[in-house]
C-alpha cells in the first residue's frame, strides 16, 4: 500500500456526520497542499450532507477532487454500515481504467473494483469503475431494489454530456430514471442550461439537487481570430512563450501534414532538441509512422490523435508535460480528456465532419477544446486562437500586397472558399466564443436487451408485476418529447412479440397478496447474469465453434475467424484491405479486357476479406431465435489477425501492405482485443496445439508492437501488486514504458514457432509467383539469389505447371513444416523443413533452412539461412 492510499484511508472519521466528513476531507487536501476552490467546497459540502450536485464549473476547476470527496463520504458510509456501494462511470474504457488506477492509489485496492464489459476486477468494492452502459443495464435489471452494502448509494457519472449523444445518450439517463433511492454527482464543463435536470430529479427523489456553476476559471481565458498565416502565427506564439501550443485539426492526416510542414520552421532551438534527445534516449521508434514521429519530436514538434500507437502518444505527453515541446498537432481528442498541459488551443477550422455531413463546431465542442488553454500553476492566462479560412488569409495577403494603389487593388482576383466546403467566418467565432453549451436533449433508446433487462426483475418479484410497471415507467417517465415516446411503445411491442414467437417470454395472469388478479409477462428461459454487461457475441462465438472440424487443417484459422466476426470492426483498417482488394480486382478486370463501365460495377461487389460469411451469417440467425439478447447486435466476419497469419506478415509489414501509417494504434487496439477474446472464448476441446500457438504469437505481437495495451490488462487482473510493477527512476521517459527491456523474440518458444512458420510460408507464397527477385533480396547473404531460386524451381512448374505451389489452408498446415529444435545438439540453432503443397498431391519439394536463434534474438525477427531447395 503506498503512503497515498494509507492516508486519505486513515482519514476516513469513525462518524458519518457532514461536518466531520467535510472537515476531513479538507484536512486530508491540505495536508498536501491543495485548497479547496469556493465551488469545490460548495459541491463538496452539498455531497456530504445527502444532496444531489450538478457540478458545471469550467475545465482545470477541480472536479476530480470534488468526485474524490464524493466517494470518501460514501464510503465513510459503507464501512459504517447505512450505505452501500459508489460508483464512478465514464464513456471511454480508458478513461474509466484511468480514474481505477488513481482511485486504487488514494483509496486501496481492497476498496476500489472496475467493470468495463471486457473484464471485472474486485466488483464487491465499495467503489465502483465502470462505464455508462455497465451501470444502465445494472439499473435496468434491478432498478432501486437492491438494500443494504449490496445498493447503489451514490453515482458520479463523469462528462456527462454525453447524455445528449445520439448512440450512448441512454445510458445516461437510465440510472436517473431506475434509481430513484441513489445520491448523484452529475460533472461536465459543458452542460448548458441544467434547469430542467434540477426540477426532474427532485421531483423523482424527494431530494434536493445543489447546482454549482458559475466558477471563476483558474486560469481565465483570451480568444482572438486570426487572419494571419499559420506559420507567422505559430512563430510567434513560440517566441512570446505561449507555448505548448495544441494546433487543433479534424483529420489525422491535416495534423500530421501540420507537422511535416513544421518542419521548416524553427520551433526549438539546438540546446532544446539537445535536451529532447536526452530525454528520448533509447525510446525505440519503430519503422513506419515511428521513424516519422522521431522526426517530428527532435524539431521539437508533437503528433497527438486517436490513431497512434498509446507508447507513441504517451511520450508526446511525457515530453510536452516536461516543457520540450513546443507545438503539438493533433484532432479533437483534446476535448475529452487528453494529458497535456496546454497554454494555447489554436483551432485551424471550425467545420468538421461529423460521419454524416460537413458542419460547423457545436458551441459544447468548440468550448470542450477550448477548455484545455491554460495550466493551472503554470500559466496566469490562456489563449484561444482560431484561424481564418485559408481563402480569407489569402485574400488579406493579396490587399496587403498592392497596398494603396489602385491599379493593383483593381487587378486583385479574389479566392473564394472551396465549392461546396462549409465555410466559417469572424461572426462564427463570435457566435461559438459568446454562446452557452447548447441544452442537452434526450436520446432515449428501446432494445432487446433493455426489454429483457427489466423483464429479469420478475424473477424477483411476488405478484409477477413489478416488470410490466418498470417497462411502463421507463415508457412514460423518459425525457423524450411525447412523439418519440410513442414511437418507444411502439418499438416494445414490435420487441414483445418476437420474443413470443422464439418462446422467450409468455403471457399469464398471477394472483397478487391483494387478491388481485392481473395480467403479466415472464421469462421462459434463465437469462446469463451477465449477457448484457460483457461482449455480447462472446456466447455466440463459443456456440459456433461447434461447427468447425477440429481435424480440418484450417481449423485453427477457423477459430480465429470465427472470433473476428464477434469484434467491433476497426472500419479505417477494413476500407484499407478493401481498397487494396479492389486494386488488384481493378488489374484483373483490365487483363480481362472488361470495359471500365463494366470494371466499376464488378467493384462495387468487391469488399474486405469475410471468412466464413456463408457458414456464420445462417448459423447468427438461428442463434439469435434462441438468444434474443443479440438481436440488436451485428455479426461482421472479417480477417485482419487471419490475414496477418495467412500472408505470413510482421505488424510493421502489415501496416506498410496497407498504408496504416497513421492509423497503426487503431490496428494494434483490434489485435488487443482480439488476443483477450481468444484467450477467453476458445473451447477446451478446440484449443489445439496450433491454436494455442498462434494465441501466444498474436500476444507476441501486441506485446513487441506496444506492450501498454497487455501490460494495463494484467495491471487490471492484479491490481494488488500495481506498486511492483510501475516504472519508477530518473532515466529517459521513466514510467512512460520506454525503459522496459525488450523480451527476446525467442523468449516465448510456441510463438517463436509461429514466426517460423510464418518466416518459411513467406518463401513458400513468394515461390508460388515465381517472385525470385523478391526471394533473392531475402537469401542472397546465404547463397540463395534470384538465379539460385529459379535454378531450383523451375523443373517443379515444368512438372506441375503454373499452379505448382498451394497456398491454401492445406498448404500452411504445421502438418508440412518439421522443426527441430537443435542443430548437432546446438538448441540455439533449429533445423526447419518446409514441405510445399503440389497440385498431385506427391509433396516431394521441400525448402530447408536453418534458423539462428542468437541472431533472431539480436534482430529482434526470425534469422534463418536457406540451406535447401529441391526434391526428398
Amino acid at each position: 500500500m503506498s503512503i497515498h492510499t494509507a492516508s486519505l484511508t486513515a482519514a476516513l472519521p469513525d462518524s458519518t456526520d457532514a461536518d466531520d466528513l467535510f472537515e476531513a476531507f479538507e484536512e486530508w487536501t491540505a495536508g498536501r497542499g491543495l485548497a479547496l476552490y469556493p465551488a469545490q467546497s460548495e459541491a463538496l459540502m452539498e455531497l456530504v450532507s445527502g444532496s444531489h450536485v450538478i457540478l458545471s464549473t469550467p475545465t482545470g476547476s477541480g472536479k476530480s477532487l470534488v468526485a474524490m470527496g464524493a466517494h470518501f463520504a460514501a464510503l465513510a458510509a459503507f464501512r459504517a454500515g447505512t450505505g452501500g456501494r459508489t460508483y464512478y462511470t465514464a464513456p471511454l474504457k480508458a478513461l474509466v481504467s484511468e480514474k481505477f488506477f488513481a482511485l486504487v492509489d488514494v483509496f486501496g485496492s481492497e476498496n476500489v473494483g472496475m467493470m468495463t464489459g471486457d473484464s471485472a476486477v474486485n466488483p464487491e468494492a465499495p467503489i465502483i469503475c465502470c462505464t455508462a452502459e455497465i451501470l444502465a443495464n445494472i439499473a435496468l435489471r434491478d432498478g432501486g431494489t437492491r438494500s443494504g452494502q449490496d445498493a447503489i448509494s451514490q453515482v458520479v457519472m463523469d462528462e456527462f454530456h454525453f447524455y445528449a449523444d445520439p448512440q450512448r445518450g441512454w445510458a445516461w439517463q437510465v440510472p436517473l430514471l431506475e434509481l430513484p433511492d441513489t445520491q448523484f454527482l452529475l460533472m461536465s464543463a459543458t452542460l448548458g442550461d441544467t434547469s430542467f435536470f434540477v426540477e426532474d430529479i427532485e421531483k423523482r427523489t424527494r431530494r434536493p439537487v445543489a447546482l454549482v456553476t458559475g466558477a471563476e476559471r483558474p486560469v481565465p481565458l483570451s480568444f482572438e481570430y486570426v487572419v494571419e498565416p499559420l506559420g507567422d502565427v505559430i512563430e510567434e506564439l513560440v517566441q512570446t512563450h505561449r507555448a505548448p501550443v495544441y494546433i487543433v485539426h479534424f483529420t489525422q492526416k491535416d495534423a500530421v501534414d501540420r507537422a511535416q510542414a513544421l518542419l521548416s520552421m524553427n520551433v526549438a532551438t539546438r540546446a532544446e532538441r539537445d535536451a529532447i534527445a536526452t530525454e528520448l534516449g533509447d525510446f525505440r521508434f519503430s519503422s513506419g509512422f515511428g521513424r516519422v514521429l522521431s522526426k517530428f519530436l527532435r524539431a521539437g514538434i508533437g503528433v497527438h490523435h486517436a490513431g497512434m500507437l498509446p507508447k507513441y502518444r504517451r511520450v508526446v505527453e511525457r515530453l510536452t508535460q516536461q516543457g520540450l515541446l513546443k507545438v503539438v498537432c493533433g484532432t479533437d481528442t483534446l476535448g475529452v480528456g487528453i494529458n497535456v498541459p496546454i497554454r494555447t488551443v489554436l483551432f485551424t477550422s471550425l467545420v468538421k465532419y461529423d460521419g454524416e455531413r460537413m458542419r460547423h463546431l457545436t458551441a459544447r465542442e468548440f468550448h470542450q477544446i477550448a477548455g484545455r488553454a491554460g495550466r493551472a500553476g503554470f500559466d496566469t492566462v490562456g489563449d484561444v486562437l482560431v484561424m481564418a479560412p485559408e481563402h480569407v488569409i489569402e485574400n488579406r495577403k493579396l490587399l496587403a500586397k498592392a497596398g494603396d494603389d489602385p491599379k493593383k487593388l483593381k487587378k486583385i482576383v479574389r479566392k473564394k472558399a472551396p465549392e461546396g466546403s462549409v465555410n466559417w467566418t469572424d461572426k462564427t467565432f463570435e457566435r461559438l466564443r459568446d454562446a452557452d453549451p447548447e441544452p442537452l436533449t434526450s436520446h432515449f433508446t428501446v432494445n432487446h436487451a433493455m426489454v429483457l433487462n427489466v423483464l429479469a426483475r420478475a424473477e424477483r418479484d411476488d405478484d409477477g408485476t413489478a416488470a410490466i410497471t418498470a417497462m411502463r415507467h421507463l415508457l412514460t417517465a423518459n425525457h423524450d418529447a411525447e412523439a418519440a415516446k410513442a414511437r418507444h411503445v411502439r418499438q416494445v411491442f414490435r420487441i414483445y412479440r418476437s420474443l413470443r414467437q422464439a418462446g422467450i417470454v409468455e403471457k399469464s395472469r398471477v394472483t397478487g397478496p391483494d387478491g388481485v388478479t392481473r395480467p403479466t409477462v415472464r421469462l421462459t428461459v434463465d437469462l446469463p447474469r451477465d449477457f448484457a454487461l460483457n461482449q455480447p457475441l462472446s456466447p455466440f462465438a463459443l456456440a459456433a465453434q461447434e461447427l468447425l472440424d477440429v481435424d480440418s487443417p484450417t481449423h485453427a484459422l477457423d477459430v480465429v475467424s470465427i472470433v473476428e466476426a464477434t469484434l467491433s470492426d476497426p472500419r479505417q483498417v477494413l476500407y484499407a484491405q478493401e481498397r487494396a482488394a479492389r486494386g488488384e480486382a481493378i488489374g484483373a478486370l483490365k487483363a480481362e479486357g472488361y470495359e471500365y463501365e463494366e470494371r466499376m460495377a464488378m467493384l462495387e461487389e468487391v469488399s474486405w476479406p469475410k471468412p466464413l460469411e456463408d457458414l456464420l451469417v445462417p448459423a447468427f440467425a438461428a442463434y439469435k431465435k434462441g438468444n434474443p439478447w443479440v438481436a440488436d447486435q451485428e455479426l461482421s466476419p472479417k480477417s485482419v489477425v487471419r490475414d496477418m497469419i495467412e500472408r505470413a506478415q510482421t505488424f510493421s509489414e502489415f501496416v506498410s501492405r496497407y498504408q496504416l501509417d497513421r492509423t497503426e494504434g487503431v490496428l494494434l487496439r483490434y489485435l488487443a482485443d482480439a488476443y483477450r477474446t481468444l484467450r477467453q472464448t476458445v473451447a477446451a476441446e478446440h484449443r489445439t496445439e496450433e491454436v494455442e500457438e498462434l494465441v501466444e504469437w498474436l500476444g507476441e505481437v501486441v506485446h513487441g508492437t506496444d506492450s501498454s495495451l497487455l501490460d494495463e490488462w494484467e495491471r487490471l487482473a492484479n491490481p494488488v501488486d500495481d506498486d511492483a510493477d510501475t516504472l519508477t527512476g530518473d532515466g529517459p521517459l521513466s514510467g512512460t514504458g520506454a525503459e522496459a527491456p525488450a523480451r527476446p523474440v525467442t523468449g516465448n518458444v510456441r510463438s517463436f514457432r509461429v514466426l517460423v512458420r510464418n518466416a518459411m510460408f513467406r518463401r513458400v507464397e513468394l515461390a508460388s509467383r515465381e517472385a525470385y527477385s523478391t526471394l533473392g533480396a531475402l537469401d542472397a547473404a546465404a547463397g540463395w539469389d534470384a538465379d539460385a531460386w529459379a535454378d531450383a524451381l523451375d523443373p517443379m512448374f515444368e512438372e506441375y505447371g503454373d499452379d505448382a505451389i498451394g497456398i491454401t489452408g492445406a498448404a500452411r498446415s504445421p502438418k508440412l513444416v518439421e522443426i527441430t529444435e537443435q542443430v548437432d545438439g546446438d538448441p540455439r540453432r533449429w533445423a526447419v523443413r518446409q514441405v510445399l503443397d503440389d497440385p498431385d498431391g506427391d509433396r516431394a519439394w521441400h525448402i530447408r533452412a536453418v534458423v539462428d536463434l542468437d541472431a533472431s534474438d539480436e534482430a529482434g525477427e526470425v534469422v534463418l539461412q536457406v540451406t535447401e531447395v529441391g526434391t526428398l
